[in-house]
């Protein structure tokens, strides 16, 4: 076969350094807004960006030519310097250095952009640990709580 087609639906979770509350109502719009960019630069396909006032939930396509690991490290880099400009109340911006990620259904893309479109609702309820918790449990991926948190 000549052409290589894929079709692979990622959602990413990771949250600001110690997750402190850098994302404010004013901010998250740009942040969002920034981040869509960034992954359109990279050559994935953004679905749905979105988050709270200390975690981000990016879900895209993923393209076939760079991993979900160097796609991080690029938006990551690049979003904490341009959240640095921002004002001088955010100069000491930082995420946390891992991410959760997984793969989602394409029978499933709609929930999950309902899912991640209604984060404020979420969290009236749920921390980011516990939300991070319950959605690595529920994709079968284990984790090490002296490793994840920073």
């Amino acid at each position: 076969m000549p052409q290589s087609l894929s079709q692979i639906i990622v959602h990413v979770v990771f949250s600001t350094k110690d997750r402190t509350p850098w994302l404010d109502e004013e901010i998250r719009p740009e942040v969002f807004a920034y981040l869509t960019t960034l992954i359109k630069q990279n050559g994935h396909v953004p679905i749905m960006i979105g988050g709270h006032k200390d975690h981000v939930h990016l879900l895209f396509g993923l393209s076939r030519t760079q991993s979900v690991a160097d796609l991080l490290e690029d938006i990551k880099v690049a979003s904490s310097k341009w959240l640095k400009t921002k004002g001088s109340s955010r100069a000491q911006f930082s995420w946390q250095r891992g991410y959760g990620a997984f793969g989602v259904s394409y029978s499933l893309v709609d929930r999950a952009i309902a899912y991640i479109a209604n984060q404020d609702s979420h969290h009236d309820g749920e921390s980011f640990k516990d939300e991070f918790r319950r959605l690595m449990q529920e994709n079968g991926i284990d984790i090490d709580e002296r490793y994840v948190w920073d």
